[in-house]
């Protein structure tokens, strides 16, 4: 009797490589799709993030140009300008007092 006998190796070469052929095909074919697709994705989510990364920053930029006027920063330059001012007058006052005080002892 054989080893292999002829029914064997009939199914062998006219069923079984056929559909191990087939299916390794199938999964290197898969394989390579999916590798593409992955490519793609990245490729997409690449160039979406920097759109979202350009829009935030024009976004920031209008915001910052926007938040505060420039009349409202000179207003309040302004302000505070004369508060000092006032309070350093008040502090001359206060130091001429001082040293008219310590010019009588």
């Amino acid at each position: 009797m054989n080893l292999f006998s002829q029914e064997l190796v009939w199914w062998i070469t006219v069923i079984d490589l056929p559909a191990m052929t087939g299916l390794f095909w199938l999964i290197w074919r898969t394989r390579q799709d999916n590798d593409r697709a992955v490519d793609h994705l990245h490729q997409l989510l690449d160039r979406r993030s920097d759109q979202l990364r350009e829009a935030l920053h024009a976004f920031k930029l209008e915001v910052a140009k926007a938040y505060a006027s420039q009349t409202d920063m000179r207003d309040l330059e302004k302000r505070l300008v004369n508060h000092l001012l006032r309070i350093e007058a008040k502090l001359d006052a206060t130091a001429l007092k001082a040293e008219a005080l310590n010019a009588r002892k």
